[in-house]
Formats: C-alpha cells, structure tokens, sequence
C-alpha cells in the first residue's frame, strides 16, 4: 500500500509551519476566479464558456445536488486501495484527464505540461485530436505513463487513418471517439469575441504534422497557414457523423474503441451491438447542445441497460473529489476530470496541473474513507452509498 492521496492535505498543513500556503486554490470555484483573473477574454471565455444560455452547463452541476453519499461509520478505512484497471489500462483511481484542445491558449506548455503531471502521478490522459502539440511530443512528455487518444473524425479518411497509425505507434492504448462535436455549437463567449483559435492555426499541430494531410498542400502550413486552416477546418467540423462509418475505426485500430458524447440509452445499447468497447456518458461540458440534460441525470439509466458488458465512463460538471464519488457511487467506472486542470495549467503550468490532480485524488480518497470505504469493489457492491435527495436549488 502506497501513501494516500490524501496526504497532500497533511503536506499543506504541514507547510503552514513555516508560514507557506498553497500557491494555487484548493477550491475549485476560487481556481475558476483566479484563471479569470490571469487569462484574456478570448481564452477564459473558450475555457469556460458553453452553447446558448449555459442552461447544460448549468444542469450539469444541478444534477449533483439531487444525489447525496450516505457515510457508514466504524469500519477500517486507515488504509485504501482506489487502483483499478479499465480496458487493460491500470490507473491508480478511476480518474482519467479528459480531452481538451488547445491548450496552448492558456500556457505555452500546453499539453506537454499536462502530460508530464499526469504522467507523475500515473493518471491517464487522453489526448485531444485539437492539441497544441504533435502526438509525438506528447507522448515524450509522458514517458511510460498510461495515455489514451480522442478522436475528432476527420472526413478525409487517409487522414484519419494516418493520425490512428500515429497515435497507435506512440503508445495510445484505447480511442476515444467524440461524437457530439461533428460541429461547433452556438458558444455566445467565442462569438461575441470572434475567438475561435483553430482559424489561427492553434489546436492544429496534430494534422498539421501528419504527412496525409500535408501530401493534400500545395505548401507546408509553414509557409502559407492559412491555406492550412482553410483545408483542415471544413475537414473536422461541418460533417455528420454516422454509425456505419465505425466499420473503418475498427479496421484500422487494433485496440478498444469508446464512444464519447452517450447521452441517451438507445445510442448506449448500440454501441454494443455494433462492437464498441465502451461509452462516456457526456455532453461535451454543457458546449454543444443548450436546454440538455446534465450528464448526471443519463448516467444511471445508462449503467443499468449497458448492465456491465462494457465499461462506462462519465465525464461533464465533475469539479471535485466528491463529486467524483458520487458518479462512481451511480454506476461510472472511472471520470474524466476536464476544466478544473486546464484552469491549474493556466495558472501554474505543470506544477499547477499537478496541484489540482492531487486535490482531487486527496478529497476523493477522503470522502470514500469518511463514508466507510476502504476500496472500488465495497463501495460498487454497497447498495446504498448514495441516495436522491430532494433538489432545492434554482
């Protein structure tokens, strides 16, 4: 048994003798506030930003207030194991870094900060399709840390081809396919700036290092960007996508395939019966679709048809540890964490990712402990971990 995750709290108290606090919040509402404060418009708004009116973003956290954890007490929690292993990927928490792009427009490390602290604490990361960097790069950074790939489809299928090859031989184990961004959805903060970061050749270092797409140029995207932009933009967004195009996924990677964007049951049972290994129940973080349910609310009807053939993940208006144990609680085998880190880099670059990492390891780890759970199988097989509770929010 290894040091908790929960001894980054005693490292912080322990600090406070010599008159240190943390550079960065543990908080999750003061780390937003705090990004706001050192990031420009355009990149905070893309950050933080969702479709319409923000009602998904906002039904995405209302969702967890309608579900509390019922605490046992007198059991031995003193020590815990959260390690568990999902489609042949061991992870030290079922707690992976969820794709985002561009990263760049927060610090220039970009992913290549995200990577190594991940890769420090053995946290998978799944690397966006939009990233500021080349795969290649980000696969350096992360050393021998477990890594998973997110695919945004291109339409031009040597490319998409040639971009699975790349990830597939720099050690990408599982595909991560979105499927509810084929294009942009009505984001008022990007509009209202005209700030979309693609058309300046940022999020694009992936296609535009891949030899397919550079053979379809008349010059290098070194040489004339913007006949780049023109070339991969139309080719990532603007074009549905359709179930009977996963046939060339499968045929060109030889490793499981999970469906991300699942918001509805019928989409979940499909994706078995046509050979997915698994699903994300997400809707983007509230950026695609205004008026959606929040993630949360599909979550346990989902698990309860997928009924434990495939794995299910869950992703969208996770901010904290608990909120983490409560997803798990309704049947998610592990969570994606997405906006709290980007706000970390932003503020701290690697250090910063890594502080919010262990944050929210120590407060997941703490609040399974607390409730009477010493590791992953007792708290999945307790029927009454957590329970609906009456909403009382607006």
């Amino acid at each position: 048994m290894g040091v908790p995750f929960a001894s980054y709290g005693a490292e912080i108290y322990l600090q406070g003798l010599a008159g240190e606090r943390p550079a960065l919040p543990t908080d999750p509402s003061r780390l937003e506030e705090a990004a706001r404060a050192v990031l420009a418009d355009g990149p905070f708004g893309y950050v933080a930003g969702g479709a319409g009116s923000g009602a998904t973003m906002r039904a995405n956290r209302a969702a967890f207030d309608r579900y509390a954890l019922v605490p046992r007490m007198l059991r031995d929690t003193t020590e815990r194991d959260w390690s568990t292993t999902l489609l042949d990927t061991p992870m030290p928490a079922p707690l992976l870094v969820a794709p985002i792009g561009v990263m760049s427009i927060v610090h220039p490390d970009g992913e290549l900060a995200v990577a190594r602290a991940a890769a420090e604490l053995g946290v998978p990361m799944v690397l966006s399709t939009a990233s500021s960097h080349t795969i290649e790069e980000v696969a350096a950074a992360s050393g021998d840390a477990p890594r998973w790939f997110q695919l945004y489809w291109p339409t031009e299928d040597a490319v998409s081809v040639s971009i699975l090859e790349r990830a597939r031989a720099a050690g990408h184990r599982v595909l991560v396919v979105t499927l509810d961004t084929w294009t942009l959805g009505w984001r008022p903060h990007d509009l209202d700036l005209s700030y979309l970061p693609f058309l300046r050749g940022v999020g694009t270092a992936i296609p535009f290092s891949d030899p397919a797409f550079r053979a379809g140029l008349a010059a290098s995207p070194e040489d004339d960007l913007m006949a780049a932009v023109g070339r991969w933009v139309p080719m990532f967004t603007g074009t549905a996508v359709r179930w009977d195009r996963l046939d060339l996924l499968r045929e060109h990677w030889d490793g499981p395939i999970v469906l991300k964007g699942v918001q509805h049951v019928d989409d979940a049972l499909h994706a078995l019966d046509v050979g997915m290994d698994g699903i994300v129940v997400s809707n983007h973080g509230g950026r695609q679709v205004d008026r959606a349910i929040g993630s949360l609310a599909a979550l346990p009807g989902i698990v309860a048809a997928v009924d434990g053939r495939a794995p299910v993940l869950f992703d969208s208006g996770i901010r904290t540890g608990a909120d983490a144990a409560v997803a798990l609680a309704l049947g998610a085998d592990a969570v994606l964490l997405g906006r709290p880190f980007v706000y970390g880099l932003a503020l701290g670059g690697q250090d910063g990712v890594r502080h919010v990492l262990r944050s929210v390891l120590a407060e997941l780890d703490l609040t399974l402990a607390l409730s009477g759970f010493a590791d992953l199988a007792q708290f999945r097989d307790a029927p009454d971990a957590v329970r609906p509770v009456a909403y009382t929010g607006a």
